[in-house]
């Protein structure tokens, strides 16, 4: 059988380095217009309104803007408005639920936590498939009419990016950043699109590392690539669609329309590790609306190979847990992309050590803010390369205030409590060396 080269995108991923053992300028698509503007904050929770579960990176936007942002694992989110946009809509979207829409002055400010109830919009499949449907007719067709469904023109995109990494439980390193995106039209190569860092900080603990440096390269440049419906190479290709068998799951609701849920999993026949997962596609336009999927690791060996290109003797990596998301947002007519997260665990042994750790990755990104008016290239010589390391290129924690009138994430309440000790340690390293 032909070997399937398709691990351009796993490669790029998240590829982290281990080891023994200034901030780019730039001007953000999200930073104020006018500086005579102020912004309003608006904090909440996104909930199930049957059982009150928080609801995981649903999708919080003002309606007839760019705005945006992505709950945290708690279902809460905080997002910044001008006060010329506070007569709009705050519209919450999440996928089996009936979009929210809730207007701005109904919602209270000074750090209170709004709770907004979302109900599960339940499509019976008969519905919707009035006769047979051949689940891969349905990928096809999602190929065919990318060019059609997303985004035909450059954009210049405010991103929120995070990443973390846990020694087993406990965080020993936080990044975050505001970044500059250059997004390409979607027919064109991914290779076009670019980033920068406009703002980040950094705290970390090397004490609790294992002795071992453990680096991500990439950063924001490589959850960028997580975006399939323009880098095709490894999922969306007639030609990499031979390797598949897929399967029609179920229909779901997805921004108060219907979407199908294609399963995807390797064929039996073939050997190289792939992936697995679901594509969501609506069903009218045939746009992927969204997608989550994680790496085949049935042969971990196999795939070490594949994730683990640098390590110190003596210590053996074995992944876990490889698992990445993508979501994108329709406005007039068009996608395009809002969110990615990839997520990898390894298990890390030491030749003469008892016990094993266990190391947690995660990036994300959110898109924030986005134009289509001014749109420049960023600078090759400003740009995120692959072989980047972020953590290198921001700076320390610093006061809470700073990420000013800028969207983020949420950290979650295991994240907001990392930084704050990373904070205390790394003012306690300073006045140390006063």
């Amino acid at each position: 059988m032909k070997t399937l080269k398709i691990y351009s995108l796993v490669t790029l991923l998240l590829l982290p380095v281990f080891f023994a053992g200034t901030i780019y300028a730039g001007t953000a698509a999200g930073k104020k217009t006018n500086d005579q503007q102020e912004t309003l904050t608006f904090k909440g929770k996104v909930v199930d309104a049957e059982n009150g579960t928080p609801l995981v990176f649903a999708t919080v936007a003002v309606k007839e803007t760019n705005v945006a942002t992505i709950t945290n694992i708690d279902g809460e989110f905080s997002i910044k408005v001008y006060e010329t946009q506070t007569s709009k809509n705050l519209e919450v979207t999440y996928l089996g639920y009936k979009n929210k829409t809730v207007p701005l002055t109904d919602l209270r400010i000074d750090g209170y936590k709004n709770v907004i109830s979302m109900s599960p919009a339940p499509i019976p499949i008969k519905e919707i498939i009035v006769k047979p449907i051949d689940p891969e007719s349905i990928v096809r067709n999602a190929i065919s009419k990318i060019g059609r469904n997303y985004v035909d023109e450059p954009n210049l995109m405010t991103a929120f990016y995070r990443e973390t990494i846990r020694k087993n439980r406990t965080y020993v390193s936080i990044g975050e950043a505001v970044v500059e995106i250059f997004k390409a039209p979607y027919n064109s190569d991914i290779r076009f699109d670019g980033a920068r860092i406009y703002k980040g900080r950094k705290g970390s603990d090397v004490e609790k590392m294992d002795t071992v440096l453990f680096k991500l390269q990439g950063g924001p440049v490589t959850v960028l690539q997580l975006d399939i419906a323009k880098n095709t190479e490894d999922i969306l290709t007639l030609d990499a669609m031979k390797y598949y068998d897929y399967t029609l799951s179920t229909v779901v609701e997805i921004d108060d329309k219907p979407h199908y849920v294609i399963s995807f999993k390797q064929k039996p026949s073939v050997d190289n590790p792939l992936f697995l997962g679901n594509l969501y596609i609506e069903t009218t336009t045939n746009a992927i609306t969204e997608a989550e999927f994680g790496f085949n690791l049935e042969n971990k060996d196999a795939v070490s190979t594949i994730f683990i290109k640098k390590k110190p003797l003596g210590m053996e990596v074995t992944p876990e847990i490889a698992s990445y998301r993508v979501k994108y947002r329709e406005q007039d007519g068009k996608c395009y992309f809002t969110y990615s997260r990839a997520e990898v665990k390894f298990k890390v042994n030491w030749k003469r050590k008892l016990f094993n750790t266990y190391y947690t990755t995660m990036s994300e990104m959110a898109i924030t803010d986005r134009t289509n008016e001014e749109v420049i290239k960023i600078p090759g010589k400003e740009k995120l390369r692959y072989t980047d390391v972020f953590s290198d290129k921001v700076e320390a924690f610093t006061d809470p205030g700073f990420w000013g009138d800028y969207n983020v994430i949420e950290p979650d309440q295991s994240i907001e409590s990392a930084i704050r000790r990373l904070s205390r340690k790394l003012k306690f390293s300073e006045r140390e060396k006063e």
